[in-house]
Protein backbone atom coordinates (compact mmCIF):
# COMPACT_ATOMS: atom_id res chain seq x y z
CA UNK A 1 0.00 0.00 0.00
CA UNK A 2 1.14 3.63 -0.58
CA UNK A 3 2.37 5.27 2.19
CA UNK A 4 -0.10 7.93 1.64
CA UNK A 5 -3.47 6.99 2.82
CA UNK A 6 -6.92 7.93 1.20
CA UNK A 7 -9.57 10.53 2.88
CA UNK A 8 -12.70 9.07 2.82
CA UNK A 9 -15.64 10.41 0.80
CA UNK A 10 -18.10 13.01 2.62
CA UNK A 11 -21.28 13.45 1.17
CA UNK A 12 -21.91 16.93 0.72
CA UNK A 13 -25.77 18.50 -0.10
CA UNK A 14 -24.72 20.97 -2.44
CA UNK A 15 -23.74 18.05 -4.68
CA UNK A 16 -27.42 16.91 -5.59
CA UNK A 17 -28.44 20.75 -5.08
CA UNK A 18 -25.55 21.40 -8.34
CA UNK A 19 -27.22 18.31 -10.09
CA UNK A 20 -30.78 18.67 -9.98
CA UNK A 21 -30.33 22.39 -11.61
CA UNK A 22 -28.13 21.47 -14.07
CA UNK A 23 -31.19 18.56 -15.31
CA UNK A 24 -33.77 21.47 -14.59
CA UNK A 25 -31.38 24.05 -17.10
CA UNK A 26 -31.32 21.45 -19.45
CA UNK A 27 -34.84 20.73 -19.56
CA UNK A 28 -35.92 24.24 -20.07
CA UNK A 29 -33.60 24.92 -22.95
CA UNK A 30 -34.64 21.85 -24.85
CA UNK A 31 -38.32 22.99 -24.14
CA UNK A 32 -37.56 26.42 -25.23
CA UNK A 33 -36.42 25.06 -28.63
CA UNK A 34 -39.19 22.89 -29.02
CA UNK A 35 -41.74 25.69 -28.05
CA UNK A 36 -43.83 27.68 -30.14
CA UNK A 37 -42.40 31.29 -31.08
CA UNK A 38 -43.42 34.06 -28.40
CA UNK A 39 -45.99 36.26 -31.04
CA UNK A 40 -47.72 33.04 -32.47
CA UNK A 41 -51.32 33.09 -30.77
CA UNK A 42 -51.53 29.80 -28.85
CA UNK A 43 -55.16 27.70 -28.78
CA UNK A 44 -56.39 29.31 -25.52
CA UNK A 45 -55.90 32.94 -27.06
CA UNK A 46 -57.61 32.25 -29.51
CA UNK A 47 -60.77 31.00 -27.16
CA UNK A 48 -60.25 34.16 -25.33
CA UNK A 49 -61.21 36.25 -28.42
CA UNK A 50 -63.77 34.52 -29.89
CA UNK A 51 -66.12 34.70 -26.19
CA UNK A 52 -68.49 37.42 -26.34
CA UNK A 53 -69.23 39.03 -22.55
CA UNK A 54 -72.72 39.96 -21.97
CA UNK A 55 -73.99 43.98 -21.14
CA UNK A 56 -74.73 44.15 -17.58
CA UNK A 57 -77.89 44.63 -16.84
CA UNK A 58 -79.48 48.07 -17.32
CA UNK A 59 -76.40 48.88 -19.74
CA UNK A 60 -75.59 48.83 -23.53
CA UNK A 61 -72.82 47.43 -24.84
CA UNK A 62 -70.50 50.03 -25.66
CA UNK A 63 -68.24 49.11 -27.42
CA UNK A 64 -67.44 50.57 -30.79
CA UNK A 65 -69.17 49.16 -33.91
CA UNK A 66 -66.43 48.62 -36.37
CA UNK A 67 -65.59 51.53 -39.33
CA UNK A 68 -67.49 51.66 -42.73
CA UNK A 69 -65.79 49.70 -45.49
CA UNK A 70 -63.80 51.67 -47.43
CA UNK A 71 -62.32 53.79 -44.83
CA UNK A 72 -60.06 56.08 -45.56
CA UNK A 73 -59.44 58.32 -43.01
CA UNK A 74 -60.82 58.62 -39.41
CA UNK A 75 -60.86 61.72 -36.57
CA UNK A 76 -62.70 62.78 -33.62
CA UNK A 77 -64.89 65.62 -34.50
CA UNK A 78 -67.16 68.31 -32.81
CA UNK A 79 -70.56 69.70 -34.20
CA UNK A 80 -70.90 73.03 -34.67
CA UNK A 81 -72.94 75.99 -36.63
CA UNK A 82 -73.10 76.46 -39.92
CA UNK A 83 -71.25 79.69 -39.08
CA UNK A 84 -68.81 79.70 -36.58
CA UNK A 85 -69.97 80.58 -33.07
CA UNK A 86 -70.73 84.44 -32.22
CA UNK A 87 -69.48 85.44 -28.63
CA UNK A 88 -71.77 88.50 -28.31
CA UNK A 89 -69.92 91.47 -25.85
CA UNK A 90 -70.18 94.53 -24.25
CA UNK A 91 -68.57 97.61 -25.06
CA UNK A 92 -67.78 98.74 -21.49
CA UNK A 93 -68.37 97.23 -17.83
CA UNK A 94 -71.69 97.85 -16.17
CA UNK A 95 -74.49 96.04 -14.07
CA UNK A 96 -76.09 93.75 -15.83
CA UNK A 97 -80.14 95.43 -15.42
CA UNK A 98 -82.00 93.02 -17.78
CA UNK A 99 -81.58 89.48 -19.45
CA UNK A 100 -83.86 89.76 -22.51
CA UNK A 101 -83.47 86.63 -23.96
CA UNK A 102 -83.11 82.52 -22.88
CA UNK A 103 -81.24 79.92 -24.03
CA UNK A 104 -82.32 77.55 -26.67
CA UNK A 105 -84.33 80.94 -28.03
CA UNK A 106 -84.09 82.08 -31.70
CA UNK A 107 -83.40 85.55 -32.60
CA UNK A 108 -83.09 88.13 -35.61
CA UNK A 109 -80.77 90.16 -35.89
CA UNK A 110 -80.88 93.67 -34.25
CA UNK A 111 -83.05 92.28 -31.43
CA UNK A 112 -81.98 93.18 -28.51
CA UNK A 113 -79.96 90.55 -25.98
CA UNK A 114 -79.26 92.23 -22.73
CA UNK A 115 -79.55 95.56 -21.34
CA UNK A 116 -76.76 97.24 -18.95
CA UNK A 117 -77.38 99.49 -16.45
CA UNK A 118 -78.66 102.87 -18.27
CA UNK A 119 -79.92 105.32 -15.57
CA UNK A 120 -77.63 108.42 -16.03
CA UNK A 121 -77.16 108.02 -19.94
CA UNK A 122 -81.01 108.00 -20.30
CA UNK A 123 -81.16 111.29 -18.31
CA UNK A 124 -78.52 112.68 -20.30
CA UNK A 125 -80.73 111.68 -23.03
CA UNK A 126 -83.86 113.26 -21.98
CA UNK A 127 -81.96 116.38 -21.51
CA UNK A 128 -80.56 116.69 -24.71
CA UNK A 129 -83.89 116.20 -26.24
CA UNK A 130 -85.27 119.19 -24.49
CA UNK A 131 -82.47 121.47 -26.01
CA UNK A 132 -83.19 120.27 -29.05
CA UNK A 133 -86.72 121.10 -28.64
CA UNK A 134 -85.38 124.89 -27.40
CA UNK A 135 -83.34 125.67 -30.22
CA UNK A 136 -86.26 124.81 -32.32
CA UNK A 137 -88.64 127.18 -30.96
CA UNK A 138 -85.83 130.03 -30.99
CA UNK A 139 -85.30 129.00 -34.51
CA UNK A 140 -88.56 129.92 -35.86
CA UNK A 141 -89.09 132.90 -33.38
CA UNK A 142 -85.81 134.29 -34.87
CA UNK A 143 -86.88 133.64 -38.43
CA UNK A 144 -90.07 134.31 -38.45
CA UNK A 145 -89.64 138.38 -36.46
CA UNK A 146 -91.62 140.01 -34.36
CA UNK A 147 -95.62 139.32 -33.97
CA UNK A 148 -98.34 141.59 -34.73
CA UNK A 149 -98.24 143.00 -31.46
CA UNK A 150 -94.89 143.66 -30.86
CA UNK A 151 -95.14 145.84 -33.58
CA UNK A 152 -97.84 147.65 -32.81
CA UNK A 153 -96.16 147.92 -29.06
CA UNK A 154 -93.26 149.29 -30.81
CA UNK A 155 -94.97 152.01 -32.78
CA UNK A 156 -97.23 153.35 -30.09
CA UNK A 157 -94.09 153.12 -27.64
CA UNK A 158 -92.41 155.62 -30.54
CA UNK A 159 -95.60 158.21 -31.08
CA UNK A 160 -94.75 158.39 -27.13
CA UNK A 161 -91.42 159.01 -27.28
CA UNK A 162 -91.71 161.72 -30.10
CA UNK A 163 -94.61 163.21 -28.47
CA UNK A 164 -93.03 163.72 -25.14
CA UNK A 165 -89.80 164.81 -26.81
CA UNK A 166 -91.91 168.11 -28.70
CA UNK A 167 -93.58 168.38 -25.09
CA UNK A 168 -90.26 169.04 -23.71
CA UNK A 169 -88.66 170.87 -26.27
CA UNK A 170 -91.62 173.47 -26.40
CA UNK A 171 -91.44 174.19 -22.50
CA UNK A 172 -87.61 174.67 -23.19
CA UNK A 173 -88.30 177.27 -25.87
CA UNK A 174 -90.82 178.99 -23.54
CA UNK A 175 -88.78 179.35 -20.84
CA UNK A 176 -85.70 180.61 -22.83
CA UNK A 177 -88.09 183.28 -24.43
CA UNK A 178 -89.51 184.73 -20.88
CA UNK A 179 -85.97 184.51 -19.15
CA UNK A 180 -84.60 187.50 -20.68
CA UNK A 181 -87.82 189.53 -18.94
CA UNK A 182 -86.05 187.77 -15.77
CA UNK A 183 -89.90 185.46 -15.31
CA UNK A 184 -87.47 182.41 -14.79
CA UNK A 185 -83.81 181.34 -12.98
CA UNK A 186 -81.43 179.49 -15.06
CA UNK A 187 -81.51 176.42 -12.69
CA UNK A 188 -85.19 175.98 -14.26
CA UNK A 189 -84.13 176.87 -17.60
CA UNK A 190 -81.01 174.45 -17.66
CA UNK A 191 -83.25 171.65 -16.32
CA UNK A 192 -85.98 172.35 -19.14
CA UNK A 193 -83.56 172.06 -21.66
CA UNK A 194 -81.68 168.91 -19.91
CA UNK A 195 -85.16 167.35 -19.96
CA UNK A 196 -85.73 168.10 -23.62
CA UNK A 197 -82.51 166.70 -24.77
CA UNK A 198 -83.23 163.43 -22.83
CA UNK A 199 -86.57 162.97 -24.30
CA UNK A 200 -85.53 163.67 -27.76
CA UNK A 201 -83.07 160.59 -27.42
CA UNK A 202 -85.42 158.30 -26.13
CA UNK A 203 -87.30 159.24 -28.91
CA UNK A 204 -84.94 158.52 -31.24
CA UNK A 205 -84.22 154.79 -29.14
CA UNK A 206 -87.68 154.24 -29.76
CA UNK A 207 -87.71 155.21 -33.13
CA UNK A 208 -84.43 152.72 -34.05
CA UNK A 209 -86.79 150.01 -32.18
CA UNK A 210 -89.51 150.77 -34.46
CA UNK A 211 -87.84 150.38 -37.47
CA UNK A 212 -86.05 147.58 -36.62
CA UNK A 213 -89.18 145.18 -35.49
CA UNK A 214 -90.43 146.22 -38.32
CA UNK A 215 -87.06 145.72 -40.89
CA UNK A 216 -87.19 141.85 -39.08
CA UNK A 217 -84.52 139.55 -38.15
CA UNK A 218 -81.18 140.14 -39.25
CA UNK A 219 -79.74 136.97 -41.22
CA UNK A 220 -76.86 136.76 -39.03
CA UNK A 221 -79.40 136.41 -36.22
CA UNK A 222 -81.08 133.72 -38.25
CA UNK A 223 -77.62 131.60 -38.53
CA UNK A 224 -77.30 131.67 -34.77
CA UNK A 225 -80.03 130.15 -34.49
CA UNK A 226 -79.55 127.39 -36.59
CA UNK A 227 -76.21 126.64 -35.80
CA UNK A 228 -76.99 126.29 -31.83
CA UNK A 229 -80.01 123.70 -33.06
CA UNK A 230 -77.64 122.32 -34.86
CA UNK A 231 -74.96 121.98 -31.57
CA UNK A 232 -78.49 120.40 -29.86
CA UNK A 233 -79.05 117.84 -32.29
CA UNK A 234 -75.49 116.85 -31.96
CA UNK A 235 -75.45 116.41 -28.57
CA UNK A 236 -78.57 114.76 -28.58
CA UNK A 237 -77.66 111.75 -30.96
CA UNK A 238 -74.34 111.80 -29.01
CA UNK A 239 -76.41 110.99 -25.40
CA UNK A 240 -78.05 108.50 -28.22
CA UNK A 241 -75.57 106.54 -28.97
CA UNK A 242 -74.12 106.58 -25.54
CA UNK A 243 -77.29 104.77 -24.08
CA UNK A 244 -77.39 102.03 -27.42
CA UNK A 245 -74.02 101.34 -26.49
CA UNK A 246 -75.24 99.88 -23.14
CA UNK A 247 -78.28 97.70 -24.71
CA UNK A 248 -76.15 94.91 -26.46
CA UNK A 249 -78.24 93.70 -29.88
CA UNK A 250 -77.96 89.99 -31.66
CA UNK A 251 -74.88 90.86 -34.69
CA UNK A 252 -76.93 87.52 -36.63
CA UNK A 253 -79.71 85.62 -36.41
CA UNK A 254 -79.54 82.09 -34.64
CA UNK A 255 -80.45 80.72 -31.55
CA UNK A 256 -79.38 81.31 -28.00
CA UNK A 257 -76.94 78.61 -27.06
CA UNK A 258 -75.39 80.32 -23.85
CA UNK A 259 -75.70 82.63 -21.16
CA UNK A 260 -73.74 82.78 -18.56
CA UNK A 261 -74.65 85.82 -16.74
CA UNK A 262 -77.80 86.72 -14.64
CA UNK A 263 -79.52 90.23 -13.66
CA UNK A 264 -77.79 92.07 -11.40
CA UNK A 265 -74.45 90.71 -11.73
CA UNK A 266 -71.24 92.72 -13.21
CA UNK A 267 -70.39 92.38 -16.90
CA UNK A 268 -66.33 93.08 -17.18
CA UNK A 269 -64.94 93.05 -20.63
CA UNK A 270 -62.73 90.55 -21.23
CA UNK A 271 -64.12 87.96 -19.28
CA UNK A 272 -66.66 85.69 -20.38
CA UNK A 273 -69.46 86.69 -23.73
CA UNK A 274 -72.39 87.58 -22.52
CA UNK A 275 -74.32 85.74 -25.01
CA UNK A 276 -73.21 82.83 -27.16
CA UNK A 277 -74.99 83.05 -30.30
CA UNK A 278 -75.32 80.26 -33.46
CA UNK A 279 -76.95 80.17 -36.70
CA UNK A 280 -78.34 76.38 -35.91
CA UNK A 281 -80.48 76.01 -38.84
CA UNK A 282 -77.79 73.87 -40.63
CA UNK A 283 -74.99 71.82 -38.29
CA UNK A 284 -71.43 70.79 -39.51
CA UNK A 285 -68.95 68.96 -37.64
CA UNK A 286 -65.65 69.86 -37.32
CA UNK A 287 -62.97 66.61 -37.86
CA UNK A 288 -59.27 66.63 -36.71
CA UNK A 289 -57.81 64.35 -39.58
CA UNK A 290 -54.28 62.95 -38.86
CA UNK A 291 -51.36 64.38 -40.84
CA UNK A 292 -50.71 61.17 -42.44
CA UNK A 293 -54.16 61.18 -43.11
CA UNK A 294 -54.21 64.65 -45.26
CA UNK A 295 -54.07 63.60 -48.47
CA UNK A 296 -57.03 60.77 -48.32
CA UNK A 297 -59.62 63.83 -47.44
CA UNK A 298 -60.96 66.12 -50.20
CA UNK A 299 -63.72 68.30 -50.67
CA UNK A 300 -66.85 66.48 -52.15
CA UNK A 301 -65.81 63.23 -50.22
CA UNK A 302 -68.41 61.27 -48.49
CA UNK A 303 -68.65 61.30 -44.39
CA UNK A 304 -70.18 58.75 -42.09
CA UNK A 305 -70.53 60.48 -38.54
CA UNK A 306 -71.17 58.49 -35.66
CA UNK A 307 -72.17 59.97 -31.79
CA UNK A 308 -71.92 57.80 -28.50
CA UNK A 309 -75.54 58.95 -27.74
CA UNK A 310 -76.95 57.67 -30.49
CA UNK A 311 -75.16 54.18 -31.23
CA UNK A 312 -76.02 52.18 -34.38
CA UNK A 313 -76.81 55.02 -36.18
CA UNK A 314 -75.18 56.86 -38.84
CA UNK A 315 -75.15 60.52 -40.02
CA UNK A 316 -74.39 61.42 -43.91
CA UNK A 317 -72.08 63.91 -44.42
CA UNK A 318 -69.93 65.46 -47.23
CA UNK A 319 -66.68 66.99 -46.66
CA UNK A 320 -67.61 70.79 -47.28
CA UNK A 321 -64.24 72.40 -47.04
CA UNK A 322 -60.26 71.66 -46.19
CA UNK A 323 -58.19 73.83 -43.59
CA UNK A 324 -55.12 75.56 -44.93
CA UNK A 325 -52.91 75.09 -42.03
CA UNK A 326 -51.95 72.29 -39.71
CA UNK A 327 -52.03 72.80 -36.01
CA UNK A 328 -53.47 71.36 -32.27
CA UNK A 329 -55.94 68.51 -31.96
CA UNK A 330 -59.59 70.44 -31.13
CA UNK A 331 -60.87 67.24 -30.54
CA UNK A 332 -59.26 64.74 -27.74
CA UNK A 333 -60.84 60.89 -26.54
CA UNK A 334 -60.80 59.63 -22.97
CA UNK A 335 -58.07 56.98 -24.16
CA UNK A 336 -54.72 57.47 -22.21
CA UNK A 337 -52.71 56.02 -25.38
CA UNK A 338 -53.97 58.19 -27.53
CA UNK A 339 -51.25 60.66 -29.07
CA UNK A 340 -51.61 64.49 -28.39
CA UNK A 341 -48.86 65.71 -30.14
CA UNK A 342 -49.80 64.77 -33.65
CA UNK A 343 -50.53 67.52 -36.13
CA UNK A 344 -54.14 67.92 -37.40
CA UNK A 345 -55.83 69.23 -40.39
CA UNK A 346 -59.29 70.74 -39.28
CA UNK A 347 -61.75 69.37 -41.99
CA UNK A 348 -65.58 70.88 -42.00
CA UNK A 349 -68.70 68.46 -42.74
CA UNK A 350 -71.88 69.39 -43.82
CA UNK A 351 -74.51 67.02 -42.27
CA UNK A 352 -77.13 65.93 -44.56
CA UNK A 353 -79.63 65.26 -41.83
CA UNK A 354 -78.42 66.46 -37.95
CA UNK A 355 -81.66 65.79 -35.83
CA UNK A 356 -81.08 65.22 -32.45
CA UNK A 357 -77.24 66.12 -32.74
CA UNK A 358 -75.81 69.22 -30.34
CA UNK A 359 -73.74 72.34 -30.95
CA UNK A 360 -70.56 70.95 -29.06
CA UNK A 361 -71.17 67.30 -28.97
CA UNK A 362 -67.90 64.99 -29.44
CA UNK A 363 -68.70 62.28 -32.92
CA UNK A 364 -65.79 60.20 -34.67
CA UNK A 365 -65.87 60.46 -38.30
CA UNK A 366 -65.17 57.62 -40.68
CA UNK A 367 -63.73 59.09 -44.37
CA UNK A 368 -65.11 56.48 -46.80
CA UNK A 369 -64.29 55.87 -50.04
CA UNK A 370 -65.87 56.90 -53.49
CA UNK A 371 -64.17 60.43 -53.03
CA UNK A 372 -64.55 62.64 -56.65
CA UNK A 373 -60.49 63.19 -57.77
CA UNK A 374 -58.64 66.42 -57.28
Amino acid sequence: MSSETRRPYRFRWSHPATLALIFVMTFSVQRLLRAEPPTAPAPKDFAAAGRVEPAPRGTSDEREAPPPASTLATGYGIIEPVHPETRVAAPLPSRILELRVAEGQHVAVGDPLVVLDNAAEAAALAAAVADVAGAKAQLERTARGSRSEEIQAALGDAETAKARAALSQGIADRLQSVAAAGATTVDELDRAKRQADADAASARAAEARRASILAGSRREDVELARAQLAAAQARRDQAQAVLDRLTVRAPIAGEILQSKYRAGEYYQPGGDPLITLGDTSHLTARMDVDERDVGKVVVGATVVVRADAYPGQDFAGTVRELGRRMGRKNVRSDDPAQRNDTKILEVVIGLDAPTGLIVGQRVTCYVVGGAPAR
